[in-house]
């Protein structure tokens, strides 16, 4: 067997470190030939996974198509914003018959699509698809620190091929057939997670930070609901669980973002010190749309949303919430 990597970010290394234990080849693309070759050389992932080796067997390359040839199963660990433009590089390649797996958090800015719709639009007969999330930060994924993910795909036979295939004594997953709820899941909590470093920043406390994840779960969930998904999925792993490792987690690229803008810096000045995609950011900027689109109340999302592009205060943010009408909590949450 063969599996492609597409995408040599923190995510993709893990991702190839953690099926490096199988017998299968193993390969890794990157775009930038350069720093592909410093991987190959250093056997690690200085820029976005430092302190890890990667496993000697795993084949890294800056050709695109000798990556995917023959592969059997591709999985995608591209930024959001780079994966329609990365899925034109391989449009002519058939993908009948082989397994694709989105393992990419984010919605397209621009259509507000989900990665799904992207990657059906982009590459042919792409039919057997599948979504991997979950509470997984490829720091300890990559140290073999127990974790457990959802992967979610329309035809249950390929879910479980993923999941006997990715499952170890490190790595447990689970199966879903809702391919809208556990991306939508996972994209979103990006958003409350730079909402919740906010607090961070503020120097607010765990009052503050457990109101905010137990709304924005509520938010989350009343837009997912809206666009087809199953309100139970964000009780598990794509929801709650990966809402609270990103939220709590000294990983979460959005959760530190958030709280550089709480200690009163701009939004472009903390993107301009980090080489990694806060997805969060982009994210949000389609949320706001996507609320308009469905009539779906996003408070906080539209909060976090004032403070990064309309310079609005932290700290006035946060009491416009707290004065928002008083109504009843539903017994779903979705109030």
């Amino acid at each position: 067997m063969k599996i492609a990597i597409l995408g040599d970010g923190g995510w993709g290394t893990a991702l190839a470190i953690l099926l490096s234990r199988l017998d299968a080849q193993i390969c890794l693309w990157g775009a930038f030939p350069e720093y592909v070759s410093f991987l190959d050389r250093e056997r690690e992932n200085k820029k976005f996974l430092p302190g890890v080796k990667i496993p000697s067997k795993v084949i890294i390359l800056s050709n695109i198509n000798k990556a995917i040839d023959k592969a059997e199963i591709v999985i995608l660990a591209i930024p959001a914003k780079f994966m329609r433009s990365v899925l034109r590089r391989i449009k002519e390649v058939s993908f009948k018959g082989r397994i694709i797996v989105s393992a990419t958090k984010g919605l397209e800015q621009e259509s507000l699509k989900l990665m799904s719709e992207v990657i059906k639009e982009e590459l042919r007969e792409a039919e057997r698809l599948c979504i991997l999330s979950g509470p997984s930060h490829a720091e300890e994924v990559a140290r073999n620190v127990p974790t457990a993910v959802v992967v979610a795909s329309s035809q249950k036979e390929t879910a479980q091929k993923i999941q006997h295939l990715f499952s170890c004594e490190s790595f447990r997953v689970y199966t879903s057939t809702d391919v809208i709820g556990v991306q939508v899941g996972g994209a979103l909590k990006n958003v409350i997670a730079i909402a919740v470093g906010m607090c961070d920043g503020l120097g607010l406390g765990a009052n503050s930070k457990s109101a905010l994840i137990t709304r924005g779960l509520a938010e989350i969930k009343r837009l997912g609901e809206q666009m087809g998904a199953f309100p139970s999925t964000f009780a598990g792993l794509s929801g709650m669980g990966d809402l609270v490792g990103t939220c709590f987690s000294g990983y979460s690229r959005n959760r530190k973002l958030g709280e550089e803008i709480g200690k009163g810096r701009r939004l472009e000045e903390v993107l301009s010190r980090t080489e990694m995609v806060v997805e969060g950011v982009n994210t949000l900027k389609a949320v706001i749309k996507l609320c308009k689109r469905y009539k779906v109340e996003m408070p906080i999302s539209q909060e976090v949303s004032a403070v990064l592009f309309k310079n609005k205060s932290p700290r006035q943010a946060v009491k416009d919430l707290m004065l928002r009408e008083i109504k009843e909590e539903d017994e779903n949450c979705a109030g």
